[in-house]
């Protein structure tokens, strides 16, 4: 059934909601939010209307349109923000590096909880806190903290006085850990540490000295000398923490300071992180495509999708410029906070003085990337330039696809498709190969099947992007040029099903010595020694080893599919319920099989009985 525009948007009613625009594939192109749904989308097939470049392109791809009607404006505003994360439309402004940025989760949910670190925020009564720069930056804090604390590492399931192990880990006899697990514990002194632990990650440094300071002094009187020390240790930790980090603000409260850098293509939206005065952290973010978009759209979009997937928001965000709907995203954020969330736009005074050391920040940041984009291109062409003299190619092999086969005794055979462009890795154009044809350990045929489907799909999307039916998709874009995991065999296989297919693209083997490390290129029958201090050299190796890990990785997956599927299902007594918690809790079949009764009783789901039916399953099996 076609979709009439123009009788569509007659149909459109006069409620706030989402709109989201589609294409003739029906992929969505473009998430937006309206006070009026009737009023907002006409304006985009309104030919008197004034449309910048990129609108205008993508009104002449819409083919359909769909609405969701909200009762509220900050409904159509979360809305919005969760369709976009979800779908990446191509024409709404994104966040393209999309990191899971670190948090440190404190496990309140759990009778004795833990400290980890964590990229994903649930529902799950925990507290979390975040973002952190980096990795790097949540490691060092939980460091810290396990030096001041010795709280618990392990998943183990405990309650107060119940005993769970045999003896404590070696955390316990280093110091590292007070052995819940013993029952030993007393939930009160525990819970003592944890809430110690959340005052220092809200940045109540002083607050906890004073508190510690108490302690010592007690400790002191009461002759307990080594409890007095352990308490001075933990001082001189928290204080020269607090000589680091530099005071930015006399104003105590929880901000973040956002400003914008813009470039031509590029953006950098650069947030500082202040803790009661003191600039705790920084991150920026890299904003591309961003043709036609104004500064104001930029820090709107960015806005709503930092703090859509951040687990803590503070009282106040200062914001470089005001943008259209900033009282509406304050409204949310108060809502999501619980408590007033205050966006501000400083004009004067220290507000403003912070305001431009993060501008400067960004710009700078700006800078370094796009220097830094611009060396990498000029060094990646260098790199396949070097390529196409070394295999006296025609053209420069900006596109290179690699493929290789992964089985164990012909068992769960599957082939990859790397892809490389301009030097670096397209991970969106990867592909992966369940063998259908070949039974048995036949990597040539395996190999064929592979090179046949792939350059098959690219022949049938070529001839319906000619009939005008689908637009460029990935795998009718052919590469200029194939490299093989593998020898003379592999490289004639190849050349066979490119003859098939009429298409004339070179073919190169990548060979391995005998210690299964890159040697060089097999090309036209001939091997090709290449320097291996040489940068082309790297890139081969690199592709190769990117071929091997994508092909073991999918071979691996389907292989502990089948194993828990076909191991667990001949025990007695362990439902789907059961699989999938064993498989959640410790992660592999290798993991279940070596697991004592008393922490496969404590997954989710069992109980001893179904525990000793596991354990003497895999104890008994020969």
């Amino acid at each position: 059934m076609s979709f009439h525009i123009q009788e569509e948007l007659k149909k459109l009613p006069d409620n706030p909601g989402v709109y989201i625009m589609k294409d003739s594939k029906g992929q969505i192109i473009y998430v937006g939010k309206a006070i009026s749904l009737k009023k907002r989308v006409r304006q985009y097939f309104q030919s008197s209307s004034v449309k910048s470049t990129k609108v205008r392109t993508m009104v002449s791809h819409i083919k359909e349109f769909e609405y969701i009607m909200t009762d509220s404006e900050i409904e159509a505003l979360i809305l919005e923000a969760n369709l976009i994360k979800k779908h990446k439309p191509k024409y709404n402004v994104l966040l393209r590096d999309d990191k899971q940025y670190p948090y440190i989760k404190i496990t309140t949910n759990e009778s004795y909880p833990r400290v980890i670190k964590t990229r994903k925020i649930l529902k799950d009564g925990a507290k979390y806190f975040g973002p952190y720069t980096s990795g790097g930056a949540v490691n060092s804090t939980l460091d810290i903290i396990r030096d001041l604390y010795p709280i618990r590492t392990c998943k183990l399931k405990l309650e107060e006085g119940k005993q769970v192990r045999e003896r404590p880990c070696l955390n316990y006899y280093i110091g590292k850990c007070l052995a819940p697990c013993m029952g030993n514990v007393k939930h009160d002194k525990y819970m003592e540490m944890i809430n110690e632990i959340i005052m220092f990650l809200n940045g109540k440094e002083e607050k906890l000295i004073d508190i510690i300071k108490n302690k010592m002094n007690t400790a002191s009187k009461n002759l307990d000398f080594e409890e007095a020390a352990r308490y001075r240790d933990q001082l001189l930790s928290l204080q020269h923490i607090l000589e680091k980090q530099k005071i930015v603000s006399t104003n105590i409260v929880d901000q973040d300071i956002v400003a914008m850098a813009k470039g031509t293509d590029d953006a950098i939206v650069q947030i500082f992180f202040v803790r009661n005065g003191k600039l705790t952290g920084r991150e920026h973010f890299v904003i591309t495509d961003i043709e036609g978009q104004s500064r104001k759209e930029i820090l709107s979009a960015f806005t709503k999708q930092f703090y859509m997937g951040t687990a803590y928001i503070p009282k106040e965000i200062l914001m470089e410029d005001e943008y259209e709907d900033i009282e509406l995203v304050s409204r949310w954020l108060t809502q999501k906070r619980g408590s007033k969330v205050y966006i501000k736009v400083p004009k004067r005074g220290e507000k403003n003085h912070l305001m431009e050391m993060v501008r400067k920040n960004a710009l700078e940041a700006l800078n370094q990337y796009s220097d830094r984009i611009k060396r990498n291109m000029a060094e990646s062409k260098g790199i396949l330039i070097e390529l196409k003299k070394i295999l006296n190619l025609e053209y420069i092999p900006n596109r290179i696809e690699a493929f290789d086969i992964s089985n164990i005794q012909g068992v769960e055979s599957v082939g990859s498709m790397v892809v490389f462009e301009g030097g670096k890795k397209k991970s969106s154009d990867y592909r992966r190969f369940k063998i259908k044809s070949i039974e048995g350990p036949n990597d040539y045929g395996s190999m064929e099947e592979i090179l046949w489907r792939r350059f098959n799909r690219a022949m049938e999307e070529r001839e319906l992007i000619r009939e005008n039916k689908i637009g460029i998709e990935s795998f009718s874009v052919l590469p200029d040029l194939i490299m093989m995991d593998g020898g003379k065999g592999q490289v004639n296989i190849a050349l066979k099903v490119m003859k098939e297919f009429n298409l004339d693209i070179p073919v190169c083997g990548m060979i391995k010595d005998d210690f299964h490390r890159t040697r060089g290129l097999i090309f036209k029958n001939k091997e090709i020694k290449i320097s291996k201090n040489s940068e082309v050299f790297k890139l081969i190796t690199r592709i190769q080893d990117e071929a091997h890990r994508f092909a073991i990785s999918y071979h691996r997956s389907l292989r502990d599919k089948r194993m828990f599927k076909s191991v667990l299902d001949n025990i007695s007594g362990i439902g789907e319920k059961r699989k999938k918690a064993l498989l959640r809790e410790l992660g592999s079949i290798d993991k279940i099989r070596k697991a004592e009764i008393e922490e496969l009783k404590n997954v989710e789901g069992m109980n001893i009985k179904s525990a000793e039916s596991v354990y003497n399953y895999f104890r008994n099996k020969k």
